[in-house]
């Protein structure tokens, strides 16, 4: 049996320039999709599939990322004086357990896969979960749930895939496909933002993998790829020649919350889904759509 996955690395320490000013003093992450931050719906998604402890790599920001979800007594004791049992559980909703939260410094902005590499004393030596938090994936079952599952039928590293457009396979990962059965999708290699003429397929990596602890040899050796960082598709796409490597096709929402259009399509998404805003939200969407 494989061994079961119960860390996460949560990388959140970006600048986020495409959102100033507001993540000037405020991490993007941080940011609310209607009423709970960003951050939030990717350690839900996590703790659905079982994630026990939580490793957030950060750059500036972490104060706020930490008070988030640790308790809050004075709070919590402003709240039970109202007798506000509603507030009081959707507070409580956001505290990690303790000990279950744990923070990496990277201390300069080297690429995603030196973020993940940052995490190597506090991972340690078994599979882990990679959630990005910029990438909103709302499904039935949770995304990292599939993978989880996936991970326990065959072992070895299962990312997360979804189809996109030719023309825009050069801001992705690029799985290279070598067998297909159903959604799940076993792996030959990846590319790192190739050209459209040179994709080796439209599935994208779209920010939910689960890895051996053997990337973090392949990171620490690994020069420089696209853009001048360290690429975790790099190295993963060299993990594709030792050990079991299988995708997942997504098929719930993905939202790209890296984007202020994103951002607000999750925004207007989320709250639709809620039966106290819904009418209302529709109702003003309606007044401000053009005449078609």
């Amino acid at each position: 049996m494989p061994q079961p996955v119960r860390k996460a690395v949560l990388p959140v320490a970006g600048m986020a320039t495409r959102f100033l000013p507001a993540s000037k003093a405020v991490p993007k992450v941080m940011l609310p999709v209607v009423d709970k931050p960003l951050i939030q719906y990717a350690v839900d998604e996590a703790r659905a599939a079982g994630i026990e402890e939580f490793v957030f790599v950060t750059g500036r920001g972490e104060a706020t990322i930490k008070d988030h979800f640790e308790r809050d007594d004075e709070l919590d004791a402003h709240l039970a004086a109202r007798h506000d049992d509603t507030a009081q559980a959707l507070a409580a909703g956001a505290v990690l357990a303790p000990g279950a939260a744990a923070f990496a410094r990277q201390e300069k902005p080297l690429g995603l896969g030196h973020a993940v590499l940052c995490t190597r004393p506090l991972v340690g030596d078994e599979p882990f979960a990679v959630l990005l938090p910029d990438e909103l994936l709302q499904g039935d079952p949770p995304c990292l749930a599939e993978l989880v599952e996936v991970h326990g039928r065959t072992g070895g590293n299962v990312v997360a895939l979804a189809e996109v457009p030719q023309a825009e396979t050069g801001r992705y990962g690029i799985a290279e496909v070598a067998a297909e059965e159903g959604r799940t999708v076993t792996l030959s290699g990846m590319v790192e933002k190739p050209a459209p003429a040179q994709a080796p397929s439209r599935l994208a990596l779209i920010g939910r993998y689960v890895l051996q602890p053997t990337v973090f040899a392949r990171l620490a050796a690994q020069a420089p790829g696209a853009g001048g960082e360290i690429q975790l598709t790099d190295a993963m796409a060299a993990m594709t020649r030792d050990a079991p490597f299988h995708g997942v096709r997504f098929t719930g929402q993905r939202f790209d919350c890296g984007s202020p259009a994103g951002y607000l399509q999750a925004t207007v998404a989320c709250a639709l889904e809620r039966p106290e805003l819904r009418q209302d939200l529709l109702s003003f969407l309606r007044g401000i759509a053009p005449s078609p």
